[in-house]
């Protein structure tokens, strides 16, 4: 008899039917059927549009809502995304290239990062995209561009705060930092951009990543504010964009808890109004990429050998870093923990199996070929489909693809 049940709270977007993970409302053996081959990454679009209706409903009314393409560039995806969202954030000419392939406005495009080449500016003013500078160098190399091609760029400045995200897994802002204009140094870099006949649009004021620290979100989009405000009297022109940045984060790790937004939403309806009435041309956007697509993505891999060394069991996998490098612990992580991690063909196990402590590895040859380290899960053989959890984000184009010389991931959104 069919039986569904939710796994535990890293987990319970994707429910389990007879011991077999669903994916999209598909059996995962199916899916791996349909795909053609493992290892693969797999997107659910229905909890990708859950997510943002969810944050729909607590966000204030007036305040937009950005994709920042660099959590997941997946072409199908942020087509699906462009369609949800009010913008698309950028950080290279080549993610540019995937939002302007969208079809959404060029205007509510954002092109932030450090290093910005001349021709990737170049590009993005003849696109009509929103370029965020981050330097006086990118400021000045505009306006000869703009004046090249005899279009005014649209140009924003991406200022480094005098404070940070707290309780952060990525600091952005705050101390000596090579992203954005120190916020000391903005005033002097406002005058600079109106003397060369630039018209600032607005801020970007980026100060952290991956929080489950409500008070902390809330504590930080109100300086966020106060110091828009404050540098909006030494702008040449009107503030008509304010992006505070995101930092909202998932769950990945035993004893996190999910984000709590009721929070978030009442407290930036204080800081929207703020906005509203002291810049009242502004237009007010959070920037989420983690928060919108991590949860909604699995990466999956076939065992393909079983071994007991010295009574370690290791089910090793046709999958690894070189595809999944933040679930092997190299991508920030200080300690190294284990993802959540499912055998998603028998999520239980058969009976009278039982369970045991595994370590399941890859197929390189490195001991960092790690995805889980003695973990505890249903006795699995050959053949059988691994799964992690919490993998929509920061997946495949954030790692070694190369490495070794392996088959390169398929990624599928159903």
């Amino acid at each position: 008899m069919s039986a569904t049940r939710p796994l535990h709270a890293a987990q319970i977007l994707f429910p389990v039917v007879d011991d077999c993970l669903q994916v999209g409302g598909i059996p995962l053996t199916r899916l791996a059927q349909r795909v053609g081959q493992t290892p693969f990454y797999a997107y659910d679009r229905a909890q990708v549009d859950a997510r943002v209706q969810s944050l729909r409903a607590h966000l204030p009314a007036g305040v937009e809502l950005h994709y920042s393409i660099k959590a997941n560039p997946m072409p199908a995806l942020v087509q699906h995304l462009a369609g949800l969202v009010d913008g698309l954030d950028v950080a290279s000419a080549g993610e540019m290239r995937v939002a302007l392939d969208t079809g959404i406005d060029p205007a509510d495009i954002s092109f932030a990062g450090p290093g910005k080449r001349d021709a990737e500016l170049a590009q993005a003013v003849a696109a009509g995209v929103c370029v965020h500078a981050e330097s006086e160098r990118e400021i000045r190399a505009l306006a000869r561009i703009g004046a090249e091609q005899g279009i005014a760029p649209l140009l924003v400045l991406r200022i480094n705060p005098d404070f940070e995200l707290k309780g952060s897994g990525m600091r952005m802002g705050g101390g000596a930092k090579q992203f954005g204009i120190d916020a000391e140094e903005a005033p002097r870099l406002l005058a600079l951009a109106g003397e060369l006949g630039l018209d600032v649009l607005g801020f970007h004021i980026f100060s952290g990543s991956q929080s489950l620290k409500a008070d902390a979100i809330v504590e930080t989009q109100a300086r966020t504010v106060d110091l828009a405000l404050a540098l909006a009297a030494a702008s040449p022109s009107p503030v008509r964009m304010l992006n505070i940045g995101g930092g909202f984060g998932i769950p990945y790790f035993p004893g996190e808890a999910r984000l709590d937004l009721v929070p978030i939403g009442e407290a930036l309806a204080v800081q929207a109004a703020r906005v509203r009435t002291a810049l009242p041309q502004a237009r007010l956007s959070i920037e989420l990429g983690r928060y919108l697509v991590g949860e909604a993505g699995i990466y999956v891999a076939r065992v393909i050998d079983r071994k007991v060394s010295r009574g370690q069991v290791f089910l090793v996998t046709d999958g690894g870093l070189h595809h999944h490098l933040a679930a092997s612990g190299n991508f920030g992580q200080v300690i190294r923990k284990n993802y959540p991690v499912a055998i998603g063909n028998r999520v239980e196990g058969k009976e009278g199996a039982g369970r045991e402590a595994v370590s399941v590895v890859g197929p390189l040859c490195t001991p960092l070929d790690l995805l889980a380290e003695r973990m505890e899960l249903p006795h699995a053989d050959v053949g059988d489909l691994v799964v992690v959890f919490q993998s929509g984000a920061y997946g495949p184009s954030a790692s070694p693809s190369a490495f070794l010389g392996h088959p390169t991931v398929v990624e599928v959104l159903v």
